[in-house]
């Protein structure tokens, strides 16, 4: 894999997450409107604590972006698509769950797909040693 493709892809998840964790984390209603899902105002204080989590897997990703930039050694930026891996995997389940079940709005499947597309991109990276190889 290319090393600009992975920077690509490390700035483009990180900077999106980053965005959406700051945005869900100040304004909740007009951010999940921005989405077009619709959630009962009592449920912000909730979503601004979602905020918060999304925003640290962005800057997490932002942090994997440094790491290729700066030329550190791949161990590390496998460490970041580990991590980062683990959570989007429960994220895209749990929504898949709550979509299929009919507790949430098929909007949501934006979300899951967007985290589990990340999945397989950096699983297929770690299998194949991608940070390892990047040139």
């Amino acid at each position: 894999m290319r090393r600009s493709v992975l920077l690509a892809y490390q700035w483009f998840t990180g900077l999106s997450d980053t965005c959406t964790g700051v945005l869900l984390y100040v304004a909740p209603a007009f951010t999940l409107g921005l989405m077009g899902i619709h959630a009962p105002l009592e449920a912000n204080p909730y979503i601004s604590y979602i905020g918060a989590f999304v925003l640290s897997v962005g800057i997490s990703c932002i942090y994997g972006g440094l790491l290729i930039t700066y030329n550190a050694r791949a161990e590390r930026l496998e460490t970041v698509w580990l991590l980062t891996g683990f959570a989007r995997s429960a994220v895209a389940i749990y929504l898949l769950k709550g979509i299929l079940s009919g507790e949430l709005e098929p909007a949501w499947a934006t979300v899951a797909v967007f985290d589990a597309s990340c999945v397989v991109f950096q699983a297929i990276g770690l299998r194949k040693r991608w940070p390892a190889h990047a040139r």
